[in-house]
């Protein structure tokens, strides 16, 4: 159980961390790219990915090089959502993610689509819009402290670009790729890109970005190390894994957002965490 209690605390502690960098003068954009130079080497160490197949002919370079773009872009797009909407929506919008995914499989790839699947996609989507929903008056937008349509696009550009990276991640485990392997080319396209855009713009080195981006590349590996070795270690209840993982963040997310960070939300929003959970439960097969 170990294992789920650190991918659940290294998940929320990323969003912590982003957070907290506007206010400890933290370059986020650095920071991000610093991240893959410490999950990329975690990946290459405990992991054990053969970086040589990526060579091979049948190598899904199209697939890697879409992440190597989003995974930086979106992770620009996390961090301005959870310093805007703050930590429960963020990780919440993050978590209904899977909702695209699943759509994809039975819209675009045959797969059946049950009626517990499509009660499961309705309450998602029921959750996604109470999420997104901000009060219509102008003294209640002055009296909440995430009003805005800014917050409304960065919420469903977290669930938009995260619901993507899951796709392409499961194409390429159908093509055949070890997630390892591909994990590692994904970090390392993603690094470049970051360190790309940094050299081009000149940017101004900051040792406190630096090494908070470290920090933060050993809580992104950590969430994802942790998760597969929670998967090895429940091998017969993937169900279990899957639902606690999703329902620990959005519930670690709340508490930590409410109780350190002083977040309110509406009670339309809470309402869509609520759904979330109920929906989360539901999508995933018995």
């Amino acid at each position: 159980m170990y294992t789920l209690v650190l991918s659940i605390s290294c998940s929320v502690a990323v969003s912590v961390l982003l957070k907290m960098a506007r206010s400890r003068s933290i370059k986020v954009d650095q920071a991000i790219a610093f991240n893959y130079v410490m999950a990329g080497s975690l990946c290459w160490l405990l992991l054990g990915p053969q970086p040589q197949t990526l060579f091979a002919s049948s190598a899904p370079w199209p697939l890697l090089l879409a992440l190597g773009l989003l995974l930086p872009s979106i992770f620009l797009v996390m961090a301005k959502a959870v310093q805007q909407a703050g930590i429960v929506l963020s990780d919440v919008a993050q978590r209904l993610s899977l909702l695209l995914p699943l759509i994809a499989a039975f819209t675009l790839f045959g797969e059946p689509a049950t009626s517990q699947k499509l009660i499961g996609v309705a309450i998602a989507l029921c959750a996604l819009g109470a999420l997104l929903w901000r009060p219509g008056s102008r003294n209640a937008q002055s009296s909440g402290s995430h009003g805005g349509l800014l917050t409304v696009v960065l919420l469903l550009g977290v669930w938009v670009g995260y619901g993507t990276i899951d796709i392409l991640f499961k194409q390429m485990a159908k093509m055949g790729s070890a997630f390892p392997t591909t994990l590692l080319g994904s970090f390392v396209l993603a690094g470049l890109v970051s360190f790309t855009y940094l050299l081009l713009r000149r940017a101004a080195w900051n040792a406190r970005s630096m090494a908070a981006g470290l920090l933060l590349g050993l809580l992104n590996f950590g969430n994802i190390y942790f998760y597969v070795r929670a998967h090895q270690v429940f091998s017969d209840n993937p169900t279990l894994v899957f639902s606690a993982m999703n329902i620990g963040v959005i519930a670690l997310g709340t508490l930590v957002g409410a109780g350190v960070f002083k977040e309110r939300i509406n009670w339309v929003n809470a309402v869509g965490v609520a759904l979330a959970i109920v929906a989360i439960f539901i999508l995933f097969p018995r």
